[in-house]
């Protein structure tokens, strides 16, 4: 750890704090840095915005992008007050970020109950197999746009 990290982190736990004080999610807070600077940053807000996709790093990855002007932020780094959940990982890597920093782990969170493990789980199984009803449909069509 450098003295980069710890200042990028700090700044992302007191994004978490925040949310904490404001009530808008749980204790979650995340910055992307590129460069040296802070170019997107997020906390919870989860209940304030009545949106289960609003995760810290998932609102700090979008404002990153829209300062990038770019869906892809190669170079970048992503500090988060926690290991990320599986929406979120998956985020940091369709925006190609090179580095992730965590500080708290899945476990952590877990424990008082933000736990993600019946995803991790779910996305193991085959389609058929998993507990939200998953059904094809108009494949062919669908394809049509894919060429």
């Amino acid at each position: 750890m450098d003295h980069q990290d710890e200042t990028f982190m700090t700044e992302a736990l007191k994004l978490a704090q925040r949310g904490i004080e404001q009530g808008d999610g749980g204790p979650f807070g995340a910055v992307v840095v590129m460069d040296g600077r802070i170019i997107g940053h997020g906390w919870n807000q989860v209940i304030r915005r009545n949106d289960p996709t609003a995760h810290a790093e998932i609102v700090a990855i979008r404002e990153a992008c829209s300062h990038a002007a770019s869906y892809h932020l190669p170079g970048s780094v992503l500090y988060t007050t926690c290991e990320p959940c599986p929406m979120c990982l998956s985020a940091a890597y369709w925006a190609h970020i090179d580095r992730l920093v965590y500080a708290a782990e899945a476990d952590d969170a877990a424990a008082i109950g933000f736990n993600d493990s019946f995803i991790q789980a779910e996305l193991h199984k085959p389609r058929d197999g998993r507990a939200m009803a998953t059904q094809q449909l108009l494949r062919e069509r669908s394809l049509a746009l894919f060429r």
